[in-house]
């Protein structure tokens, strides 16, 4: 793939570092970005698993404690006293039935959508809406919630789905190039934790193959693999 002179004017930083620390790598990342608006870093995760096997899928979601320096809609299907506990607590949108109707007829101007266990029946019949835009509450991305006031508030900071794909590769983000590279190292270590913690109890080997760091424009930089 042909690239632009500003991309290759990042690879030349990167030229013979072939695996980098982390400290260095989230430095480095912050000078690849290519573009004039503030790209997000994105993490990638090559995984050992087996793709194959469904109890092999790697998947969660966490909080990410330096935020994700955008703004994130919430919306929530509840009902009953949680409806009020989600206004005070900053959702974006709130309703029980009505919420539902309202999607069922194309609403989806939300980042996220969080329900509590008692709407998920109703929930469940905006599949087909909701599944082709990665919508859909789910226990597993943390999206299915019982603490209602809890849940958003950490929506609202900034939380991060991750899952791995057929090829047993996780692709997230873990903040924006304006970020210090401290910010990027806290939202980086709790991913990374949320992440050895998901470790399939049927693998065998190698669980984290390899990491890498990279602007949306630029390119990425490998990073050294402290735990596995």
């Amino acid at each position: 793939m042909a690239h632009g002179k500003k991309y290759n004017a990042k690879l030349e930083l990167i030229k013979g570092k072939n695996i980098l620390p982390l400290e260095e790598a989230l430095a480095m990342v912050r000078e690849l970005g290519a573009a004039k608006f503030d790209e997000t870093i994105e993490a990638t995760f090559v995984l050992g698993v087996d793709p194959k096997k469904g109890e092999q899928m790697v998947r969660g979601a966490v909080a990410m404690p330096a935020g994700l320096g955008k703004k994130i809609t919430v919306a929530i299907i509840t009902n009953g006293d949680n409806l009020k506990l989600a206004e005070k607590a900053g959702a974006d949108f709130v309703g029980a039935d009505e919420l539902v109707e309202k999607i069922s007829g194309g609403f989806t101007d939300f980042n996220v959508l969080l329900a509590t266990p008692d709407m998920m029946p109703k929930v469940s019949r905006l599949g087909k809406i909701l599944g082709r835009k990665g919508l859909m509450p789910t226990p597993r991305a943390g999206t299915v919630v019982n603490d209602v006031a809890k849940a958003i508030k950490e929506q609202k900071a900034g939380k991060v789905e991750y899952k791995s794909d057929k090829s047993g590769v996780i692709h997230t983000v873990i903040g924006k190039k304006s970020f210090s590279a401290e910010q990027l190292k806290t939202n980086y270590d709790a991913l990374y934790e949320a992440i050895l913690k998901a470790k399939p109890s049927t693998l065998k080997g190698v669980y984290v193959k390899g990491i890498y760091l990279a602007p949306t424009m630029g390119p990425g930089v490998r990073v050294t693999v402290s735990v596995n």
